[in-house]
């Protein structure tokens, strides 16, 4: 089994930062892709950014140039580096590893709130 836990989430004022944390922990899996997800009151989940492991990146638009993505492979770890957090960046931020166990599996966290207050 393969567990996922995010830390990190808090309130901050817009123009602020926050720093989130992803750890995979389990036994006899790989990790391809991990990658950061938010959910909004009434919207769907949708993708933040997202680094394979090879250390390919890739943002959502609405982003780019604020949030950083950064992965340490040997602990299994991945970051969200908010900076310039705006109140539509409010939303449950979910971490998500793509993990090969003989086959391809999703594993997800359990959310951490961020809210952005204005």
């Amino acid at each position: 089994q393969v567990q996922v836990v995010e830390s990190g989430g808090g309130l901050v004022q817009a123009g602020g930062s926050l720093r989130l944390s992803c750890a995979a922990s389990g036994s006899g899996f790989s990790i391809n892709t991990m990658g950061w997800y938010r959910q909004a009151p009434g919207n769907e989940r949708e993708l933040v950014a997202s680094i394979t492991g090879g250390g390919k990146i890739n943002y959502a638009d609405s982003v780019k140039g604020r949030f950083t993505i950064s992965r340490d492979n040997a602990k299994n770890t991945v970051y969200l580096q908010m900076s310039n957090l705006k109140p539509e960046d409010t939303a449950v931020y979910y971490c998500k590893a793509v993990v090969y166990r003989g086959t391809w599996y999703n594993y997800w966290g359990q959310g951490t709130q961020v809210t952005v207050s204005s």
